[in-house]
Parts: C-alpha cells; sequence; structure tokens
C-alpha cells in the first residue's frame, strides 16, 4: 500500500483519419484495428458509486472549495475517509491520530462539507486497530442521527491482516491476538453495535486480494486462511467485503475477471446462507508502478482500463489513491516527466534537494483525466457489454445506455502508432453520420470533444465513442431479470430466470446466450423462463445472458450475467482430488490423489491443463512430470503403476502463479475423464 506522506452482423467501416494524432502516425499502411462489440453479451451495470477516491486527514488540501469542485468535475461518486492506515489509529470525536500527523481543517464535518459539494456519496472508515465498536457506533449516531448525513458504507478496518500476524506489520493493532478469527469477532461486534444505531447502514470487512499477500498464507493456530476465518465468522453481519490492489505493473487488468470470481466463490462458500447480498468493494486501487508511470499517459492509460474492468464485473466502488499524496521518484516517461505521486491531484512538494517540484497545487495528473473520461463513457445506469480488438495494443471497453446510445472505450497503449478502426457489431445497429468523440492524448490537459465520422486512435490515447442507434428503442420488451443456475452436472445446467415484463407486444420468447468472448453463441430457446442446456463440458466456466424477443421480433435488453462452472462426472472409471497443501502467495504445494474406480490398471498416465497462462509447474515428485505449453504430463513411476481395482496412489508438485490461482479441475487418467472426489 504505497503512501508516500503516510508511509515515507453489421460492420461499420470507419476509415483512417486521426483526430489529432501528427499527421506521421496517420500511416496507410497500418492495419485497421477489428473491435468488436457484443451488445447481448452484458456484464454488470453501472452503480452510482463506481468512480471514488481516498481522502486523507494529512491533507491539508482535503476540505478545500477547489478540490472539491475539481474531484465533481472528475465524476467522483465515492470520497472515503480517514486516510488508508491512518483509519486505525485515527478517533473522529477529538480528530486526533496518535503517532501520525493530522492537518488543520480535516476534521470530519469539513470532510463531510466537501462531500456535499463534490455530490459525492462517503466511504467511512472505523478503527479497528486501536479503536472499539461503542466508539465506532457513536460515530454513526454522530453522522446519521446528529447530522443527518445518512452515510450508507462503513468499513471496519483498513488492512488489518497488516498487523503482524503474517510476519509484515504496518497496520495498527492494538489487540492480543492479532489472528484473523479476533479480528471476526470484532466485526460481529461493531456491526451489532452500528447497526443498533441506524439498521439501514452496510457494513464491510477487509479480505485479501487473490494472489496477492498474504492471499492464501495460513497462520499459526488458524482454521484457514484470512478470507476463509473471516467470511465464515463474520459473513452474516457484512454487507460487503473490501479489497485493496495495487498491481504494480501496466498489464495487470486480465487477472481482474478470476480475481473478483474467486473472491465471490469463497463469499458463496464461507460467508453462509444469503451471502449473494454481499457485494465487493475496491476501496483502494492505484497502478502502483512508479517507474513505469503514476503521473503520465501510461498510468493513466492502465487506470482507466482496470476501473472499466473491475466495475464491469461487479465492483460496486472503485477508490483511487488518494487525492493527494506527494512527490516520490522522478522519471521520465514518454517523453514528460513523472512525479511517482500517487495522487489525482498535485500537492505542489519537491524532491528532498529541491531540484524538482510538482506543478502548482491541484494540477490534474494524467489519472485524473482518466478517471474523468471513465465518468464520461460509463454512467450510473449503463449496462457494460462485451468488446474486444485483434490489435494486443488496442484495448475495448463498451457500455449500452439506458436511452439505446452505446459508448465504446478505445485504450491505445501503443507509443507510436495511431491506428485505424473498423467497428463490429452484434445487437446494435448504429445511426448513419458523425459520432460524438472524445479523446485524450499523451501530456493534454482537458478531454476535447468533437463529432467525426471517422476517427482514429492517437499514441497512448484513450478515445470514447457515443454512436445513437438508427432507430427508435421505444415498446421493446423489458430485460429478464437475474438468472440463476441449478443440476449443474459435467454436461447439462438448468438456467431460470425472472420473467421480463413485455413492452408494445406480448413475448413471444427468450433466447440464452453464452459470452464466448466478445461474440455469444445461443445456447437455446424457450417460450417458458427455464431451460436446460446440453453438451457442456466438464469442469468449465460459462457466463451466459438471457433476452426476451416479442411477437414483432423486438428484442429486449440483456438480462444479468450468469456465470457457473460444470461439474467432472458423477460416475467415472477414476477420481482425482487436487488439494492445495501449502501456499505462499505466488505457489503452493499441491496434492494430487489418484483413484481407480475400474478395472485394474498396470501404467497410468494423468494429463491436465493449466487454467491461466501465469500458472507453471515448478517441481514434481512420486511421477515423471513434464510441461508443454500449458498441458502437464504426469507419469507413473516403477513402484506406483499397477493400481487394483478401488487403489489409490498420491503425487505432489510445486505449482507457481503470478496472478489469481485459479486450480485445474479436469483431469484424464489414460484419456478418460475423471471425477473429481
Amino acid at each position: 500500500m504505497p503512501k508516500t506522506l503516510l508511509r515515507a452482423a453489421s460492420v461499420i467501416l470507419l476509415s483512417l483519419t486521426a483526430l489529432s494524432a501528427p499527421a506521421a502516425y496517420a500511416d496507410d499502411e497500418v492495419t485497421p484495428v477489428a473491435v468488436t462489440v457484443n451488445a447481448r453479451a452484458a456484464l454488470a451495470t453501472v452503480p452510482q458509486t463506481g468512480i471514488g477516491t481516498n481522502h486523507a486527514i494529512w491533507d491539508t488540501n482535503l476540505g478545500t472549495n477547489e478540490t472539491a469542485d475539481l474531484l465533481k468535475d472528475m465524476g467522483t461518486k465515492v470520497l472515503r475517509y480517514p486516510g488508508g492506515s491512518y483509519s486505525d489509529i485515527y478517533h473522529w470525536a477529538d480528530h486526533t491520530a496518535p503517532g501520525g500527523y493530522v492537518a488543520p481543517n480535516t476534521d470530519f464535518d469539513t470532510f463531510m462539507s466537501g462531500v456535499h459539494r463534490t455530490g459525492a456519496q462517503a466511504m467511512v472508515t472505523a478503527n479497528y486497530g486501536t479503536g472499539t465498536a461503542e466508539e465506532a457506533a457513536a460515530w454513526v449516531r454522530h453522522a446519521n442521527v446528529t447530522k443527518g448525513y445518512g452515510i450508507k458504507y462503513w468499513e471496519i478496518g483498513n488492512e488489518n491482516y497488516g498487523n503482524g500476524h503474517y510476519g509484515s506489520a504496518w497496520e495498527a493493532d492494538n489487540h492480543a491476538d492479532k489472528s484473523p478469527a479476533e479480528y471476526a469477532r470484532h466485526v460481529v461486534a461493531y456491526s451489532d453495535a452500528m447497526k443498533a444505531v441506524d439498521p439501514t447502514i452496510k457494513i464491510g470487512a477487509v479480505l485479501t486480494t487473490s494472489a496477492n499477500w498474504p492471499d492464501g498464507l495460513v497462520g499459526e493456530g488458524d482454521a484457514g486462511t484470512w478470507n476463509k476465518v473471516v467470511l465464515s465468522m463474520a459473513g452474516p453481519k457484512i454487507d460487503f467485503v473490501i479489497l485493496h490492489w495495487y498491481p504494480g505493473a501496466l498489464d495487470k487488468t486480465g487477472h481482474v475477471p478470476d480475481m473478483i470470481h474467486l473472491t465471490r466463490e469463497q463469499i458463496a462458500k464461507y460467508a453462509g446462507p444469503g451471502s449473494e447480498r454481499i457485494g465487493i468493494a475496491m476501496t483502494e486501487f492505484n497502478t502502483g508502478s512508479s517507474s513505469a508511470g503514476t503521473t503520465t499517459q501510461p498510468g493513466a492509460l492502465a487506470a482507466a482500463d482496470a476501473y472499466a474492468t473491475l466495475l464491469a464485473n461487479g465492483v460496486f466502488t472503485v477508490d483511487w489513491w488518494n487525492v493527494h499524496n506527494g512527490i516520490g521518484p522522478v522519471t521520465q516517461v514518454e517523453g514528460h516527466t513523472d512525479y511517482g505521486d500517487f495522487g489525482l491531484l498535485s500537492s505542489a512538494t519537491c524532491t528532498s534537494d529541491n531540484s524538482v517540484c510538482e506543478p502548482p497545487l491541484n494540477t490534474p495528473f494524467a489519472p485524473y483525466y482518466a478517471l474523468q473520461m471513465m465518468s464520461k463513457f460509463a454512467r450510473p445506469g449503463d449496462q457494460f457489454v462485451r468488446a474486444a480488438t485483434d490489435q494486443p495494443k488496442v484495448t475495448a471497453h463498451a457500455a449500452r445506455r439506458p436511452n439505446g446510445d452505446l459508448a465504446v472505450m478505445l485504450i491505445n497503449t501503443s507509443s507510436d502508432t495511431s491506428y485505424p478502426i473498423t467497428l463490429d457489431y452484434s445487437g446494435f445497429r448504429p445511426a448513419s453520420g458523425a459520432a460524438t468523440v472524445l479523446t485524450h492524448t499523451n501530456g493534454a490537459t482537458s478531454i476535447t470533444t468533437s463529432t467525426a465520422e471517422s476517427p482514429a486512435l492517437p499514441p497512448l490515447s484513450l478515445t470514447t465513442l457515443v454512436l445513437r442507434p438508427a432507430s427508435s428503442q421505444t415498446g421493446l420488451p423489458a430485460a429478464p431479470g437475474q438468472p440463476a443456475a441449478s443440476n449443474i452436472t459435467d454436461k447439462t445446467a438448468t438456467i431460470s430466470w425472472p420473467a421480463a415484463s413485455p413492452g408494445a407486444r406480448p413475448i413471444a420468447k427468450y433466447e440464452i446466450h453464452r459470452q464466448n468472448a466478445a461474440i455469444s453463441e445461443q445456447l437455446g430457446e424457450t417460450t417458458g423462463t427455464s431451460f436446460t442446456v446440453h453438451n457442456l463440458k466438464p469442469g468449465t466456466r460459462y457466463t451466459v445472458n438471457v433476452i426476451a424477443r416479442d411477437s414483432g421480433g423486438g428484442v429486449s435488453w440483456s438480462s444479468p450475467p450468469l456465470t457457473f462452472t460444470t461439474s467432472t462426472p458423477a460416475t467415472s472409471s477414476c477420481t482425482v482430488k487436487l488439494t492445495n497443501q501449502t501456499d505462499w502467495a505466488s505457489g503452493y504445494v499441491g496434492a494430487i490423489e489418484i483413484t481407480n474406480n475400474g478395472a485394474p490398471i498396470n501404467g497410468w498416465t494423468l494429463n491436465f491443463t493449466w487454467p491461466r497462462p501465469w500458472q507453471s509447474l515448478g517441481s514434481g515428485w512420486s511421477a515423471v512430470w513434464t510441461q508443454t505449453g500449458s498441458d502437464v504430463k504426469v507419469v507413473n513411476e516403477s513402484g506406483n503403476g499397477s493400481l487394483a481395482t478401488g487403489a489409490s496412489t498420491t503425487i505432489g508438485f510445486v505449482g507457481n502463479y503470478s496472478g489469481p490461482n485459479v486450480l485445474p479441475t479436469v483431469f484424464t487418467l489414460n484419456g478418460t475423464v475423471c471425477g473429481g472426489a
């Protein structure tokens, strides 16, 4: 958690004209980037709380009108207080933080004045480390009863796993017991005390982020990982979970879908009945890469990509660290000075030798414009839909608006190439004529707005196209409700959904579409509200949407997405059980137990594939292990090749990973798909 001041198909061809790129970049020989937008492959709806940032009580400019107005212009919807690890030493009633610096005019009521001027919601972190449940409840009373602020979201502590329980210590924690179980017991007590004052508030508990330390570790005496223990004990008392993410590189956005999926799996597995109500908040995020650019355009492009991906995967707020932070390592990045500052706005600070100073106070850095672009691209109530490109240097995101418009955000990370584009739509037909085009380029101090029929993507740019539909959207059926899956096997699943409300004409049928990147595959259709899908693949994750089609051919918006994973065969001549025995957040010791359920075997070969490219085999034992690409082949040794009916053998390996560790589930033994134990 780097904190400088805190801790030192219809195809529309868009031809080849750049909006603001130098002529040298608009090269007719550059192959156009094929952008595919699938309006039927719906993802999450943009929440009211999506674009957020952190305030800190050591920031002298926390409560100023200038800061609030800049945040309003950025589109800020959430402001978090009192600031990272300071949360666990801060006492709101007397506005003190023993052991830390508290700036003047940063008290809670001053903060709330700025929140209201910004037009945002507040998210408050109650002091777990050196506070009490009674102190937190008094804060709720002051905020929501005495003052009538109506603050909805309350966190219990900040990064409390950093209290030394796993070795590294930065978070204040006066409790003698620093285990996840002790934290969970206090979350329950805090929740009870705070909701006794205001039952409408939402309580959040701290979790570790997938593949980020100390995720996966089991502390001495603990019943499991931090997440397992906290969710098992406090799950019934919380309303959301808290993740923090500082990826430290600009190319980690591909980790997000699995990161959020694995968090949801843990919530469903450990938090008890009704756990589907529990949301996910990313209350601290920063690219975390001062060498690659925290205040310059590469960092801004990574920020927009991460925000869009997190929100599209259902995170209800992403909160940048920080509004102001302070100068860090100074470098030159893509032709501009990068100040190594994790803030959105300049603090006007200088290096220790005064050789380099930041620009004037409150000058926006490049990530400010990235979040401003996000607020213009994906507005509350819009629905993210799938988009993809065939050029690794260009990333696409898309959102469908309630009025029928489609917004497409394109991120060109190339330093020297302006890309023309072609757009291919599914489930949307644009009107002819010019689109509205929003653009932010390398070094620019604003987002430009224009209209164009043929834009290209300048180097190191953010470009959002807003397109009108070709025909009126009135009279269509409403979207079907949230689908659910039941009776899931290795090859089938039953999908059910609440009926859609008809529009001007009766609903004739429902269609079930599988998302396959930015392409939809129709799995079936029915006149009812339930459908059993066949011919699925074992151990495979599927995301589907349901749409309603009326008697005149009119099509609804897509339902919210449903994601489910098929099982392995219920009966098979073999069974394989994989267990993660010891984990260190970048690798683990795995044990594979193989059981022969069929005729006796004399010699066996086990095969499986790593689900993700960031996974690999480190070493293996009790068999001969080889890896080719992502495929792993395991052949028996001389002493364990014979397996009688009902006999088992166990082999082991070290698995390495540098992203969310999605374990393999599909194993074949001598060519037969095995069941899971």
